[in-house]
């Protein structure tokens, strides 16, 4: 039997989903700088490799837009949420739906809250779930690593964004991982 911890994630079964990043709440985030920057990461990979995107918005009204650059290279509109995890938004299931992927790779905040439920509403629907766990964060660094390890009990697979990129671009003689190196030095 496979789970996610013994299959790679493969570009043509694999979304990004990037949850919450957004301009009132991630000041508020334990090493916000972090989750940020590994978050764009995914999203620049995501472009070069024809990732689809899912972005949300926890209630916006309250919080906040998606961080501009965040935004911008996600390239599609965030999905506004009320419901803590996005499977409890009839949006969010009918997009991730029609892009027929069966592999997530999980992204944003708060790791604990948003993501935890999320991670395990996908799980409940079959997906494979993998957690960049540096690039989702909490307001604590405990309740963080506590969101880690429930959704890892859960059957997520817990990894990293970097491990993610490289699962995803498979090689170093091509065209992407070319376009990316210039973001994986220092």
């Amino acid at each position: 039997m496979t789970t996610p911890a013994t299959e790679t994630l493969d570009p043509l079964r694999t979304a990004l989903l990037v949850i919450d990043m957004q301009e009132r709440l991630l000041p508020a985030i334990e090493g916000h700088e972090r989750v940020l920057a590994n978050g764009l990461l995914l999203l620049r990979l995501a472009k070069v490799i024809d990732l689809p995107v899912v972005l949300t918005t926890q209630y916006k009204r309250g919080l906040g837009e998606t961080v501009p650059a965040v935004s911008e290279l996600a390239g599609v509109d965030a999905l506004d949420k009320t419901s803590f995890g996005c499977f409890g938004d009839d949006a969010f299931r009918r997009r991730l739906s029609s892009l027929q992927r069966d592999q997530l790779l999980v992204a944003g905040i708060e790791s604990h809250i948003c993501v935890t439920q999320t991670v395990l509403g996908a799980l409940a629907q079959g997906y494979r779930v993998h957690v960049a766990s540096d690039a989702v964060g909490s307001r604590t660094e405990a309740n963080r690593r506590v969101g880690l390890a429930r959704m890892e009990r859960a059957g997520a697979l817990v990894s990293s964004a970097e491990m993610a990129l490289y699962e995803l671009l498979g090689r170093s003689d091509g065209a992407a991982f070319k376009a990316l190196l210039p973001h994986l030095k220092g």
